[in-house]
Order: C-alpha cells, then structure tokens, then sequence
C-alpha cells in the first residue's frame, strides 16, 4: 500500500524572504492541512554546499526554525526535523550515488552557476547533493514534493534514481511526484530580471519576514518599476510592476485579476503603497512571534530533536529493508 507522503526541505539561511515565503512557507502551512503524513526538514547537511561559519550556522539553524513555527507550521501536523540528526540520509545518499552516472550531475545548471562562485573548482559536495536530496526524499517513500520551478531537474533525477533502483533490486520506492508552486517567482525589487534572494548585496532588494514597517515601505517605495503610471500585468514588457502585482495576490490570496481590479485608477506609487501595507499587515503577526521563538533556544532544539526522533522511527524500517535488499545484511 503506498501511504501518501509529503516531503520538503528548507536550507537554515536564518530568517526567510518574502521569496521564500510566498514560494515555499505558506505553501507548506496549506500542504498539512491536508495531508496526514509530512515531513519537513532543516536542511543543515547542504548548508555546508557553501561554506559556512559554524557558529553562523548553528544560529541561522535557529533562526530558520523559529521562523517557519511563526509562520504556521505546527509540529503536530507534521515531522518538523533537522537533517543531520537522522543519519540515514547521508547513508542512503552514499548508496544512490552509486548509482548515480557523473555526466548527468556535471549537466545540472545548478553546478555549473554555483561552481562559477568557488573559483571553478566546486566541491564533490557541490556535485552530489541532489543525490542526498534524492536520498531526503526517498528515504521516507515519499510521494510528492514542493518544488519551485528551479528544483525540478533535481526532482527529475531522483525519479530516475528511483527507477533505476526498482529495477536492479525490485519495485521499492514510489516514483515521487512533483507538487509545483502556483506562486510566480518573486523577483528582486531593485533589479526585475533576477530572483529575490537573500545574498543580494543590495540592500533594497530583499523584504525579510522580520522587516520593521518602515523598512518594507522604504523597500517597496524605491522599487523598480517604468514611466508608465497605470498597474498593469504584463511580465515579459513589465517586469517591474508585475512582480509587485505577484506579491500582492500572493500575499493576499487573491488572484492576478483580482488584485488588477482592485487598483483600477491607482498610479505606480499609490499602488506601491498598498503593496507594502498587505505585506506589513501579513508579517506583523509573524514578526512578533519570531521574536519569541528566538528568545526560547531550548524550546526550538527540543523542537527539531522531537521532530527527529519521529522521523527516525519512519525511516528506520524502511533503511533496513534497502539494506537487506543491496546485500549489506
């Protein structure tokens, strides 16, 4: 019986973006609503894809954690867990890597972009870890994964992965299926051709959930936009003004049509303004509770440790079987 499974995974870059929370947060505080098993994991083994200070991370593991509970993910609905306590990750992620040819990997464009900001030489790291994201998923039998548009390849392979596996050793895993995001990409308020990130070196580009009101009216009123007064959608002639368009049905839940009625009459900088008070009023709440979170360090460790256990007792049975099956036992 194939038990329907949700498996995603956040990396701990301390306090999401409003990219990550359109594209992935909010979309999994819905996802365990209606799902009776899933799992969501702290990411901390690919963290160290690009190298960190220990300490940068043990408090960004942290930070992350408590951002994702203030935003709604409840540990009763769902296997809130850090990565590297359960180490049948990194087992299982050896043995599909056997399994795994190089030339496919070196293909991911995920290599060839990141490996451009080591020098050109990248790590094996680097390399392999969409085979641990493969072993992530896998591990669990899960059956369907939240991905944005720039993990599909990786999903892709850990299909492959898994057939590939089924058919040296017998039908095992559930070939995993890919949930995709409704929400268009959130795009970098000061430049619309690339995506919000948090490394962005300019500061006006990224609204952080812990953002004062201040800060997201001050972001939104220096957005890029064009000459043109009236709000609009059209992505490819206006990017600018679109990608607010998409943060505000977004944030609102309404759909792109909804919103564009909504503001019929408005010009740019009025409608920037309503864009930046959906937003405050979204992450006021949630910047609150952060704040809380943060101040209670062992209660977030217990968190992810509970979480760990749980996920533990789940994969247990599961690795023993693949073990048993590639011939270790």
């Amino acid at each position: 019986v194939v038990v329907d499974r949700i498996f995603s995974g956040i990396q701990p870059t301390g306090t999401p973006h409003l990219g990550n929370y359109l594209g992935a947060i909010q979309n999994w505080v819905r996802l365990q609503e209606e799902s009776s098993s899933v799992l969501y994991s702290i990411m901390d083994l690919h963290s160290l894809t690009m190298p960190k200070e220990p300490a940068i991370l043990r408090q960004n593991i942290l930070d992350t954690t408590a951002a994702i509970l203030a935003c709604g993910i409840d540990p009763k609905k769902c296997f809130l867990f850090r990565q590297s306590l359960v180490p049948e990750h990194a087992e299982l992620a050896w043995i599909l890597g056997c399994l795994t040819n190089v030339p496919r990997l070196l293909r991911l464009p995920q290599w060839k972009m990141k490996r451009a900001s080591q020098n050109n030489e990248g790590t094996v790291g680097l390399l392999t870890y969409p085979v641990l994201q493969a072993a992530d998923i896998l591990l669990y039998k899960s059956t369907r994964v939240p991905v944005g548009e720039d993990q599909v390849l990786h999903l892709e392979l850990a299909q492959d992965i898994a057939q590939h596996f089924n058919k040296k050793y017998g039908e095992f895993f559930p070939v995993p299926k890919a949930i995709l995001s409704t929400t268009k990409k959130i795009k970098s308020l000061r430049d619309p051709a690339v995506k919000m990130s948090k490394s962005d070196p300019q500061k006006l580009a990224t609204v952080n959930v812990t953002d004062s009101p201040e800060e997201i009216v001050l972001k939104f009123r220096k957005a890029v936009t064009d000459f043109t007064s009236e709000v609009t959608y059209n992505p490819a002639s206006r990017p600018g003004v679109s990608n607010l368009v998409s943060i505000h049905a977004a944030i609102t839940g309404l759909s792109t049509k909804e919103v564009l009625h909504q503001s019929a009459g408005l010009d740019t900088a009025r409608y920037k303004m309503v864009v930046a008070e959906s937003v405050i009023q979204k992450f006021a709440p949630i910047r609150n509770e952060i704040k809380k979170l943060q101040e209670d360090k062992s209660h977030l460790i217990k968190v992810l440790e509970d979480g760990a256990e749980k996920a533990k007792e789940l994969a247990a049975p599961i690795y023993q079987e693949i073990r048993r099956l590639v011939g270790f036992q």
